[in-house]
């Protein structure tokens, strides 16, 4: 009696995670959910690792079509960045442009207003172009090596960006009392969150070092990932005493610009 109770707490409660993963992917992306599948909001944050590397996978899967059609690293990264905003709908670039737009500002106390503004400024304007031209260089400079960096780089970014998004929202506090990212923050728990998609990221670097036999290289991107993301949130809540849902978005997006220039250094 007792084992058939365990039992069925158990299928309850992976039932609720997968709608939550479910949720997350509704949430965070634009692929396409059949409306049969149910899925919740609940403390979908989590699983921001795993849906970054479900976007890997799809930016994988458009690499292997473009390069069955003999384009250049060039436009292939190109396209590949035109893809990479569809998948998530812009949904972090506006993050960006917003964020970037507030930190423009001088007046500290005025910066929240500019942010929640949703015309796009030319300080907004600027980052958006500055961040897609660093993505589509740093892709074309991976895709001119003779080895697996390019594959590992197209899973890794997403992965680590979207960690980086938990790790702001879990440590760092959330500005504003209402928000599209407000609840997010509500529904964290520590340090479970955090660790959740660390060994995602663990498995995927392990899974880096035995298909590349370089282990060096594979632990150097998972301490460079760490690093980065972990700066990249910390610097957002230097410059403006906290995280809002436009910070976390812009989290994740330089988190992958800045690790995909990371692989091309390394």
């Amino acid at each position: 009696m007792q084992k058939t109770k365990v039992f069925i707490k158990l299928i309850k409660q992976l039932t609720k995670d997968f709608q939550g993963l479910i949720g997350a992917i509704v949430f965070y992306t634009r692929f396409p959910v059949p409306a049969i599948v149910p899925y919740q909001i609940y403390r979908i944050a989590r699983f921001a690792p795993l849906v970054g590397l479900l976007i890997g996978a799809g930016l994988l899967l458009g690499n292997i079509c473009l390069t069955g059609l003999r384009l250049s690293g060039f436009s292939r990264a190109v396209i590949l960045v035109c893809l990479w905003v569809a998948l998530t709908g812009g949904l972090h670039l506006d993050g960006v442009m917003d964020t970037a737009d507030g930190l423009a500002v001088q007046d500290p106390k005025q910066r929240l207003r500019v942010m929640e503004d949703s015309h796009t400024g030319a300080f907004g304007a600027i980052a958006g172009i500055l961040l897609i031209l660093l993505k589509v260089a740093a892709l074309t400079e991976l895709f001119t090596h003779n080895d697996n960096s390019q594959i590992f780089g197209l899973l890794l970014a997403p992965t680590w960006g979207r960690w980086g998004q938990v790790g702001a929202i879990a440590l760092y506090p959330y500005l504003k009392p209402t928000g599209k990212g407000a609840f997010l923050k509500q529904e964290m728990k520590l340090p479970q969150d955090l660790l959740w998609g660390l060994s995602c990221l663990g498995i995927l670097t392990g899974f880096q070092g035995w298909q590349t036999g370089s282990w060096q290289s594979a632990l150097g991107s998972f301490l460079g990932g760490a690093v980065i993301s972990g700066l990249t949130c910390y610097w957002f809540y230097r410059r403006l005493g906290g995280h809002t849902g436009d910070t976390y978005g812009a989290v994740v997006e330089w988190t992958e610009a800045i690790f995909l220039i990371f692989l091309v250094i390394c």
